[in-house]
């Protein structure tokens, strides 16, 4: 037997296995996941790919407790195929591309592979994968940038608002609360009269009262 035979036999043993992920929104109005998934079988079958299994949401992109998702990353974890198979990245997150990357990372720590039908530059076995790679890292670190700003932004907000780490400023008449302690005002009665947290009037009594 010749190498060459030998080779030719063995990819054909060992075929790639591959998942198909598919998903449509429930605003998706008309549209069926069933539409993703007959182009996908199509793929598989022109380039003799073994399809294993088939994962279908219906659901919104940007989460990731999805059923199908999560079982999906779960057999993944497991090696019980070689690569997914998705119509599109939005069909398969639209969470933003710092999550988006981070779940095609995963599968790449699983040893497992990625594929869009649609975007043939996102493939992880392609000649683009390190060059779409560093192009959406460099996208998720600019997004990561933009979320840190607004969270600075949110909070300077809400200091000038009289709000610290986003929660009301507790404002209190130190002198209010001593006068009823000292006309017999129990710590409870204080705290339910001027609406303060017990503890708040214990420490002002503790602290000012001579």
């Amino acid at each position: 037997m010749t190498v060459y035979a030998y080779v030719r036999i063995y990819v054909f043993v060992n075929k790639i296995r591959v998942a198909l992920y598919s998903r449509v929104s429930t605003r998706d109005k008309g549209q069926d996941v069933e539409n993703q998934l007959l182009q996908l079988r199509e793929f598989c079958a022109r380039q003799e790919y073994d399809v294993v299994r088939e994962y279908a949401d219906h659901a919104s992109g940007k989460r990731s407790d999805r059923e199908a998702f999560l079982e999906l990353f779960r057999a993944a974890s497991r090696s019980e195929f070689d690569i997914v198979l998705f119509w599109s990245l939005d069909r398969f997150s639209r969470e933003g591309v710092f999550d988006t990357l981070q779940h095609l990372q995963r599968l790449t720590s699983y040893g497992i592979g990625y594929r869009s039908f649609t975007e043939q530059y996102l493939d992880s076995c392609g000649i683009f994968r390190d060059a779409v790679i560093s192009i959406l890292a460099a996208v998720a670190k600019q997004e990561r940038v933009r979320i840190s700003e607004r969270t600075v932004a949110g909070l300077e907000r809400a200091r000038a608002q009289g709000r610290i780490g986003g929660r009301p400023r507790v404002v209190c008449d130190r002198k209010r609360v001593l006068e009823m302690r000292q006309i017999g005002k129990s710590l409870g009665q204080i705290s339910t009269e001027l609406n303060l947290a017990k503890t708040t009037v214990s420490r002002i009594v503790k602290t000012y009262a001579g």
